[in-house]
Formats: structure tokens, sequence, C-alpha cells
């Protein structure tokens, strides 16, 4: 059985179509279907790799190590699958792929066109997972009418063409505006964006409606008889207080039943609402901790997405919340700030703004038994903070900031020092990692072996571990019993660092280990003042 989804967007963008997917998604599954999402980007960047966090949020890692959106996270939250290069394709891959062909002559000398070579290489990756999933859900990046999404929106068309009609639904998510002066909800941006998905030849099956206010009979018949879509096919998608609220809310107004009856499938098992249960759980609880995150994008959370989320979501199966602020790590009141936190979080990054105040919240952290996170490059910077201030090598640093370091205790891998390209150069994707025992990783993973998603070129110097070791830095991780993966502080409450991005691994119904121990952590601390 080969079923698609195809989800389009329209007035503008940002209006939740990953989320809309994932959360039909989530429902199909509940009724025993296996799903998964693919997703097409327009833009030419071959992927979101070398692109500014500022410009597109969080880069998303995959267990294959594809750089992709952080859209692919909300799909493996909400789904709890494992998304791979096949999930995440942009118009730049494509056309590599395609002008790759023609430079080795597949084409036969013909002349290459957006159609039908850019279109079929298009649709063949629609259909990447038709055998591994029941139905496969396809987000289409951007919105109708965008130049670039072209030739997405006509391998839509003809892929609804040369597919039965039945295995195929197609929704569109529009907004639908709220004029204050006016006191009312206005169509018509939704009726000019589905005339222009129709003007491509698409005709959406459902209208999924952003709004602020709820939409009444009166508007929903309008929307249907304009877009020409069955009344009930009109759903309303107003803010939650949480993103996984959003499939019982698509469940409450039958959206997994008329999906179901269009695509012509019966539910392979009796509906379970295990995960509406858990869910609503979440925000019933008194308890709250307040974390700080110190990084570099600190005015923009999407750049710390899965973050936010593990934190959450850890939070949650502790019944407690927490109160996240992002922290900007250049700030000169730094450190002053730090003493309103029950624990402190230094994530990922590229470049060396904003390192040294990165350092100081690690010192802080140190100094002051404050509960303490280091992921990625923060992982780099609680070494090399200890090499200077405990192990006294004063002039410690990563080659990544000083290559002339006379302490280099964080370094380049020497297989990529020649790199001439940036996009895919560094060690990506799962790893796995040894832990010994008698450690906090050990004790937190209740395992002696895990598999980690990477993303980064520079490691922890395996010439300075004894050095650091006798001043109270221990490595408790290796891979491949050589390359350093997680570092701990003896005489501390809880002082971790680790080389991967844990983040990319928590689920709603499965806190991740580290940030569950570490709010763990932030809830003991707090209890003491």
């Amino acid at each position: 059985m080969a079923k698609y989804i195809l989800i389009t967007g329209g007035v503008v963008s940002s209006l939740g179509k990953g989320i809309s997917g994932a959360s039909i998604g989530k429902l199909l599954q509940l009724h025993g279907f296996k799903v998964n999402m693919l997703k097409f980007d327009p833009y030419i960047n071959v992927d979101p790799g070398t692109m500014n966090p500022y410009q597109h949020g969080e880069v998303f890692v995959t267990t294959d190590g594809a750089e992709t959106d952080l859209d692919l996270g909300t799909y493996e939250r909400f789904l709890d699958v494992y998304t791979s290069k096949a999930n995440t394709n942009t118009s730049g891959d494509i056309y590599r792929t395609v002008i790759d062909r023609e430079r080795r002559g597949d084409y036969d000398g013909a002349t290459v066109q957006v159609i039908p070579h850019i279109t079929d290489e298009i649709k063949r990756r629609f259909s990447a997972l038709k055998d591994e999933c029941d139905i496969s859900i396809i987000e289409i990046g951007g919105t109708v009418g965008d130049i670039e999404g072209l030739p997405f929106m006509e391998a839509a068309r003809q892929f609804q063409l040369e597919n039965k009609k039945e295995d195929i639904f197609s929704i569109h998510v529009t907004l639908v505006p709220y004029i204050a002066g006016a006191h009312e909800l206005k169509t018509k941006p939704t009726q000019h964006s589905v005339n222009k998905l129709r003007e491509i030849g698409i005709s959406p099956d459902m209208i999924i409606c952003r709004a602020e206010h709820h939409l009444d009979k009166s508007l929903k018949r309008k929307i249907a008889l304009f877009c020409n879509v069955k009344e009930d096919c009109v759903v309303e998608a107003m803010d939650a207080p949480s993103i996984y609220y959003i499939p019982e809310a698509l469940y409450n107004q039958k959206v997994d039943t008329l999906v179901m009856e269009k695509l012509k499938i019966k539910p392979k098992k009796k509906f379970d609402k295990a995960w509406f249960i858990k869910i609503k759980s979440f925000g019933k609880f008194s308890k709250t901790v307040k974390v700080a995150v110190v990084g570099k994008y600190a005015d923009l959370k999407d750049a710390y997405k899965s973050i936010d989320e593990s934190l959450n979501i850890a939070a949650a199966s502790l019944k407690a919340k927490v109160e996240i602020d992002y922290l900007g790590a250049e700030d000169k009141d730094l450190v002053k700030k730090l003493k309103n936190y029950d624990a402190i979080l230094v994530p990922g990054g590229f470049g060396n703004r904003g390192v040294e105040g990165k350092i100081r919240a690690i010192t802080y952290a140190r100094k002051n038994k404050i509960p303490f996170l280091g992921i990625c490059l923060g992982m780099q910077c609680s070494v090399i903070e200890v090499a200077r201030n405990l192990a006294n090598l004063k002039d410690a640093n990563s080659t990544e900031f000083y290559e002339a370091t006379k302490y280099p205790v964080i370094k380049i891998l020497d297989e990529q020092k020649n790199v001439k390209y940036r996009g895919g150069t560094m060690r990506l994707g799962s790893y796995k990692s040894r832990l010994k025992k008698s450690t906090l990783a050990h004790k937190l993973y209740k395992s002696s072996e895990i598999e980690e998603r990477h993303r980064h070129r520079y490691e922890m110097n395996p010439e300075f571990v004894e050095t650091l070791k006798k001043v109270g830095l221990y490595v408790s991780a290796y891979h491949k019993d050589v390359l350093p993966e997680i570092v701990e502080m003896k005489n501390h409450p809880f002082f971790i660092g680790v080389q991967f991005h844990p983040e990319f691994g928590s689920r709603p119904m499965k806190p991740h280990p580290l940030f569950e121990g570490f709010i763990n952590a932030a809830l003991l601390n707090k209890k003491k003042q």
C-alpha cells in the first residue's frame, strides 16, 4: 500500500505545515499505521548546514549525518521515528543531482529542463519511503505562488495525476487573519491562496486554517464554497499551550477519519489515546525550575529548538515546569544574571564569538556548584575552562579560535585539515561510545554503550586527558577508545559535557536521560536554596 498526504501552504510562511503534518501523522500512527514524513525546501542551498541560524534556525542532524531543516526534529519527536537523508530535499540538492547526471551523459545528449527532468527527480523523491511505511506525508516548504516553489508544485500536480485518486490526500494550510478594527476574521486571503493552487492544477481535499479566533459555521461554509472543499474539511488550527496538543485538536475535528475515508483505508488497531492523556498531564505541575541557556543566538529561540523541547519534556517527566531564559554569551552582565538560575546549559555553536562568555558561565557553574550541561562546543568550552583555571594551562584554547595556542586542548580532526568546502565536512550523524562504569554518564544512561548524533570538526585532544584528570575533570566515555565523548567533574553535584547532541534524541514519551538528569539536579539545587 502506497498512500500519500501532500501538504502545501499559502498566504504567509511559518504557519505550521510541519506541525500540522506531524500531528496528522501522529493520529494515523495511533490508528496503527506506519507513517513517515518528507520535507521539500525550495531554496538553492544544498542543505541548511552552512546557513546562519538567524536565517533558518536550528540545523537538525539525522542519524545518517544529513544536516537538515528543524522541521525534521518535529517529525522525529511527534512520530518517534529516525529520519535520514531521504527525508530532506532542497532545490539545490535536486538540481545538483540532475546536473551531475547530465555531466556523466546519463541523458544521452537531451536538453535538460525543469520539466521533465527536475520534476521527475522530485517525484522520485516523493516516493522514496513508500516501501518503509504505509503513509508518506510530504511537506512542500514555502508559500504557493513563490517562483522557487513552482517546480515542486508542478511535480505535485503530476504526482496526483499519475496516482489513483484514493492514494493521495492534499492539504493546504492557510491564514485566516483577524482584523481587530472590524472585529472579524477574513477569508479572502485563503480564497486567493487556494485559487492560486488550483491554477497550478492542485485542488486541496482539506484546508487547515490558522486563526486567532474560532471559525464559526458560516465562515467554514464560505471557505468550503469558494475553495471547492467539503465543509467538514475546513479545519481550524488555533494556537495551543503546546504543539503537542495539536493532534487532539485535529482529532476532535475528525481529521483522521476524513483522511482515512479519502484514502480508503481502515484503522489497523483500536485508537490509542495514551498520547493525549500523557500530554495533558504536562501542564498541571506546580514545581518550577529556572534554566539559563548561554549561547550566541540568545535572541532567536529557534536556533535552540531541540534543546528547548528537550528541557520541557524532561521537566514534564519529573512532574515539573521549566522556565528557560536565553542569555547572550557576549552580555557584560552575564555572570550577575546567572545568580537567578537553578541550572546552566551551554549549547553548541561555531566560531569564536561569545566563547569567552561561555567560559565565564562555566566557571560560575563550577565554582558555585550549579548544575551544568555542556553540549558540543559547550563541552569543549568546559575543557578549556578547567585547563586554564584548574590545570594552570593559562594559554589553553581550541585551535578553532587560536591556532598557535601552546596548549591545544581542543584540536581539529587530522582527516579534516585539508577540507576545501564547508558543507558536510564534519563528524556528522550517529556514532557509538563506550561508557565507563561508576560514572555519572553510566548512571544516567543505565548502559555501557550509547549511540548519539554529532555535528563538529574539533575534538578534545587525548594528549591532555591525564593532565585534566588530575584536577578533577575526567573522561567518562570514548569513541573507539580514542576520542573523548563525555567529560565529568568530580566533587560537583552535576557537571557534565558531551561532544554530541543529545537534544536530537528527546521524545515527548521518552525524555533523554541527560536532560532528565540535568533537570533533576536543578530541582535538587533549588531545594537547597
